[in-house]
């Protein structure tokens, strides 16, 4: 049961989670969830995310420009990205809470040591085509399953040595195109229906003003500085997970 305590405190989170999003570019669903199955169940959490990435993507995308530009860039990982999520989100709603815990807790895990990673090797060109395909099919079976596909998102861009305003453009895409199918996929399978998605609808506007306050720090303050801080909580809270699942 969702109570007015409960909006407070879910609120805050996105309040959070979108200053995490504005600050570094990523991590929206990660902190969210992250924080969110502390005091609820992960498939609630996982569903309570789904609106506000939709539209704090769609927002980030806007407000970064460049849209078609980055598509024609990125559409081998876009089309594998949305083509798996749409297969994977039924299984949500039927595999076991404690593996989905256990997968939530990876990863995270996987996000954070990611993102502390200095660089992967370099990407040549001549395999990039192949390389979209291969980490949207990853990102998709991550992103279907847990509303997180950060890891193979990440982890490809920096192997392509993008620079600080690609990074943002192109992940703000391709997190936006995986969000269609996401919340399609999450409604079809009775996840994201009457009060769920109210409460999920309604926590735009905390994302929304954390990703302001985001983008001020961003503009006002190392940024790179706060963004190991958030990875070493990440890094926590996915540990966290993985015991919570096991003991």
């Amino acid at each position: 049961m969702i109570t007015a305590e409960l909006i407070i405190l879910i609120s805050g989170v996105f309040l959070l989670a979108g200053t995490v999003k504005g600050t570094v570019g990523i991590g929206l669903p990660t902190a969210s969830i992250g924080m969110l199955t502390l005091f609820i169940d992960a498939r609630l959490a996982i569903s309570l995310v789904v609106l506000p990435m939709l539209i704090s993507n769609a927002w980030q995308v806007y407000r970064e420009g460049m849209v078609v530009e980055t598509f024609k860039s990125y559409w081998r990982f876009g089309v594998a990205l949305m083509l798996v999520i749409a297969m994977m989100t039924s299984v949500t709603a039927k595999i076991d809470e404690n593996l989905l815990v256990m997968i939530l807790g990876v990863v995270i895990l996987l996000f954070s040591v990611s993102n502390l990673v200095r660089m992967p090797p370099r990407l040549p060109p001549r395999y990039d085509a192949i390389a979209q395909w291969i980490a949207g099919i990853l990102a998709g079976l991550l992103g279907g399953l847990t509303a997180i596909w950060s890891p193979p998102t990440v982890i490809y861009l920096l192997a392509r040595r993008v620079d600080k305003n690609e990074f943002v453009r192109a992940s703000g895409v391709l997190i936006l195109l995986g969000s269609i199918p996401l919340s399609l996929g999450f409604w079809r399978a009775g996840l994201l229906t009457g009060d769920t998605a109210l409460v999920s609808l309604g926590m735009i506007v905390p994302t929304l003003i954390g990703f302001t306050i985001g983008e001020y720090i961003r503009r006002r303050l190392q940024a790179d500085r706060f963004r190991i801080v958030v990875l070493l909580i990440f890094m926590a809270m996915g540990l966290n997970l993985i015991g919570k699942a096991i003991f």
